[in-house]
Formats: structure tokens, sequence, C-alpha cells
């Protein structure tokens, strides 16, 4: 991706994938105005956050840039979504942050060390839901919170495994030649609000993300259809004592 384009992010005009990140940046202004603006009024001053499934870095840049303090953490490497693709965020003014390749499952941080620890459209790619939270509330401090963006949630877990299966149908046409490999780790590939709570019993709180109306009508149009019920992609957070 070109650098004007990753700079964009997750504000896409066009291309091939304008429609996923307009939603997205909705998810992001959502967090922003919900979660780290109020917690950075309160701290009164600049916030460490860790970014989980950090990808290229566009999540962990917008932070520096806001003057925070963030680690981009990701398994993947590679330049293309991978933390390599990180080279042009931080080449930018003022665009500096930490990286390190890992497992949400196993952080190589301190206990304590984040004020926000965040899972930027990654935790339905947990292969433990309660080993990955766990993790995450150790790496928060005291009064800090544990934010999921970006992940699909649905009212029933009937709803879930519809997804999955359908998923499943449609992989070698979606991902070709990848999709054995991709479909082989048993990912907890959604969420829903009582397994986020079973997996991690704190006090979560759910920001409603509003999404662009042809967005939001996707329920009414599936039932017309008689298609799955789809997904919905708020903020979640918890606050950790």
């Amino acid at each position: 991706m070109p650098l004007s384009s990753l700079l964009e992010l997750p504000y896409v005009r066009n291309g091939p994938h304008e429609r996923q990140w307009r939603v997205r940046a909705r998810s992001y202004d959502t967090f922003v105005a919900r979660v780290l603006s109020p917690a950075a009024r309160h701290a009164g001053r600049a916030l460490r956050v860790l970014d989980l499934g950090a990808g290229n870095g566009w999540l962990s840049w917008r932070l520096a840039r806001a003057g925070h303090d963030a680690l981009a953490l990701d398994v993947r490497e590679d330049d293309v979504d991978g933390l390599g693709a990180a080279s042009g965020f931080l080449a930018t003014p003022g665009g500096k942050f930490a990286r390190v390749a890992a497992s949400f499952d196993a952080l190589p941080v301190c206990a304590g060390r984040f004020d926000l620890v965040v899972f930027n459209a990654s935790l339905h790619y947990a292969l433990d839901l309660r080993r990955s939270l766990d993790e995450a509330v150790r790496a928060t401090t005291a009064g800090g919170r544990v934010v999921v963006i970006d992940s699909p949630f649905y009212a029933r877990d009937e709803d879930g495994d519809a997804m999955v299966a359908e998923k499943r149908r449609n992989a070698a046409a979606s991902f070709g030649e990848r999709a054995e490999a991709l479909m082989a780790l048993p990912f907890v590939e959604y969420l829903t609000a009582e397994r986020l709570r079973a997996a991690l019993p704190l006090r979560w709180i759910r920001h409603r993300v509003r999404y662009p109306l042809w967005y939001e009508l996707r329920p009414l149009t599936a039932r017309l259809r008689g298609a799955r019920v789809p997904s919905r992609f708020d903020v979640w957070e918890a606050s950790v004592a």
C-alpha cells in the first residue's frame, strides 16, 4: 500500500476495501471519543497503550501522533500486513512507536505496564479466549482498561456458528490455495457478551458504534433475503481493578 494511502487509515476514501474501512473508521472514532480521550483526561497525561493485533501499526501511529506512548504487537512481521509495513509510519514526524512480534496469549511485557490494552480487530483470532484476556489484564495497570475493537459480536452463539459454517463453506472461493492453512487453526472466530464476560468476569461496557446507514440496515436486509444474522463491531471496555 502506498505511503499516502497508509497515512489515511482508517479514513480510506477509495479502493476495494473502502466500505470495510468506513466501518472501521466509525469504530476508531467511537474508541477515541468514548475511551481514549476520557482516559487521558482522567489521567492528566499521555497514556501507555498496547495495540494487540496491530498489523501495519496504523492505530499505534495515530496514538503516537496524538502524543501517547504506543507499543504495536502482532504475530506477523511481514511488510504487507505485518509489523514490517510500519516503516512508512515511523518515518513521519511524531509518528514513532515501538514494535514487537509476539502472540497475545503470551505477552512479552511487564505486568501493570499499560493504561489501555486494545485488541485491535484481533480478539476473534484468539486460540484461548480466557488466556488472551488474562494476559491483557496482567499487562494493564490498576485503573486501566482492556478494550475490544472491531471483533464480530453476535447476540447468540447460534448466529456466530452460522457465520463460521458459512465461512468454511466459502473458504476455497475466498482464500484459494491458502484456505486450508487459514482454516486449520481453531480461532475463537466471534464473540458474544456472554462469552466475553465468562472469559473475563469484569464489568464490561458496550459503546455502540453508529455505522453508515447501509451498514445499520444489514439486519433488515438479511431478514428479507433469508440470510444469516450479521455481526456488530461495537467497542467494548472493562476497567481493571
